[in-house]
C-alpha cells in the first residue's frame, strides 16, 4: 500500500479548512438569495460547494473568500434563474407521455395479456369461459355474453365478481414479493 503524496495531503488540510471556514458563510449567502433565484438553498449552496471544488488545485483558496462566496452565490443564482427562463415541463399527453408505439411497453402489454389469458385458463368451472367471452376483442354486451354462455344475464355480475375474485387470489399467491436488497435487510 503506498501512502498518499505529502503534497496531496496538504491539499486536502486546506480544502477541509475553507470547507469549515467558509460554511455558515455559503449558508447564509446561498439562503438569501435562493428565494428570488426560485431555487431550494440548499441547490443553490450544493452548487457553490461545486464550483469552489472545482477550482485548479494549484489556485488554493481564494483571495478574499468572503467576496469569492459572494459573487459565486450570485452567479449560481443568475444561472438558475436563466435555466428556469428556459425550461419547460411538457403538457400531459405531449410527446414525452406518448408510449403507445415504444416497443418496450409493446412487449410488456403483450406479456402481462398472455399471462392474463393463461390464468383465466386456469379457472375452475365455467369462469374460463365467460372472462374469456368478457375479454374478447369484439366487446360483447351482457346480453350477447349471457346468449353465448347460455345462462341468464341476471347471473353475470354475481359469476363475474366470483370469477374476478379467485382470479384474483389465484394470482396474489403467484406474485412473489420483491427480495430484500442491500441495506434493507
Amino acid at each position: 500500500m503506498t501512502l498518499p503524496d505529502p503534497a496531496l495531503r496538504a491539499s486536502d488540510a486546506a480544502r477541509r479548512a475553507t470547507v469549515r471556514a467558509l460554511g455558515p458563510l455559503v449558508r447564509a449567502e446561498a439562503t438569501a438569495e435562493a428565494p428570488a433565484a426560485g431555487i431550494d438553498a440548499a441547490d443553490l449552496e450544493q452548487a457553490v460547494w461545486l464550483r469552489l471544488l472545482e477550482r485548479p488545485a494549484g489556485q488554493g483558496p481564494p483571495a478574499d473568500p468572503a467576496r469569492w462566496v459572494r459573487t459565486a452565490v450570485r452567479a449560481e443564482a443568475r444561472h438558475a434563474r436563466r435555466r428556469a427562463r428556459r425550461e419547460y415541463a411538457y403538457a400531459p399527453g405531449g410527446p414525452a407521455d406518448d408510449v403507445t408505439g415504444c416497443p418496450e411497453r409493446i412487449a410488456v402489454g403483450a406479456d402481462e395479456r398472455r399471462a392474463l389469458r393463461a390464468a383465466v385458463g386456469r379457472l375452475p368451472g365455467r369462469c374460463p369461459r365467460l372472462l374469456a367471452a368478457m375479454l374478447a376483442p369484439h366487446d360483447p354486451t351482457y346480453r350477447e355474453i349471457a346468449g353465448e354462455l347460455g345462462m341468464s344475464q341476471g347471473s353475470l355480475g354475481p359469476m363475474r365478481s366470483r370469477c374476478l375474485g379467485c382470479l384474483r387470489r389465484m394470482l396474489a399467491a403467484e406474485v412473489v414479493a420483491p427480495e430484500l436488497r442491500g441495506k434493507e435487510r
